[in-house]
């Protein structure tokens, strides 16, 4: 069972329409994609009415879960955002993290792991033990990312996130063809971070399921 919640389409910066991304996860033996584009003040109210539509392919193929990232968000206003996005249908909120490839506000990690409505803190670079422990408590996922330049601090997370108790989630962070990973390739990416076998397992079946199992068809 392969489960990627977190993935990108032509409504913000990938290069797949819906359809192709679900057929393309389809083949790879995935169960189940969230797809969570990019979005802000400026096109939230337009993208998740059109992801929402996007769901409709689960019918024929996988299953498609509607879902935004908060990328480069004022820290002060991803409490609000979040909420919109859940009150607009987004079933998952991925906010983009303090990666070290690029120049994320600062306490975006933190302004994220304490709202209740945000689900994972996707590529969050050098998160802090005090930040993993306030995700755990919050039951918000912290991401290994399959995404190159994003994935440089994959140890750290993963280390952080076991001294915190706090959730791991594996995801591919799709944007162009390659970018998808099928369960092999994930694993990779699980152990590559420093995860054993069972926290793999978790990280990349067990705690996606448990986000999802609600919407699965």
């Amino acid at each position: 069972m392969r489960i990627d919640l977190h993935t990108h389409t032509i409504f913000s910066d990938g290069e797949f329409t819906p359809s192709e991304l679900a057929r393309r996860a389809m083949v790879l033996g995935h169960t189940a994609i969230a797809i969570t584009d990019h979005v802000d003040f400026s096109n939230i109210d337009h993208v998740i009415p059109n992801l929402i539509k996007a769901a409709e392919l689960s019918s024929d193929y996988i299953t498609v879960i509607p879902g935004v990232e908060l990328t480069y968000v004022p820290p002060s206003k991803i409490d609000a955002m979040a909420k919109r996005a859940k009150a607009l249908g987004a079933e998952i909120v991925v906010v983009h993290g303090e990666t070290v490839a690029e120049q994320v506000p600062p306490n975006t990690n933190l302004r994220s792991v304490m709202s209740s409505y945000v689900d994972i803190l996707a590529h969050p670079g050098f998160v802090t033990l005090e930040e993993a422990k306030i995700a755990a408590e919050n039951n918000i996922a912290l991401e290994i990312t399959g995404r190159a330049y994003h994935n440089t601090t994959n140890g750290h997370v993963a280390e952080i996130a076991r001294k915190a108790g706090a959730k791991l989630v594996v995801n591919s962070d799709t944007h162009t063809t390659g970018n998808l990973m099928d369960e092999k390739t994930a694993m990779t990416v699980a152990l590559g971070a420093g995860l054993t076998q069972e926290e793999a397992k978790k990280a990349l079946n067990d705690t996606p399921y448990e986000m999802i199992k609600h919407l699965l068809k």
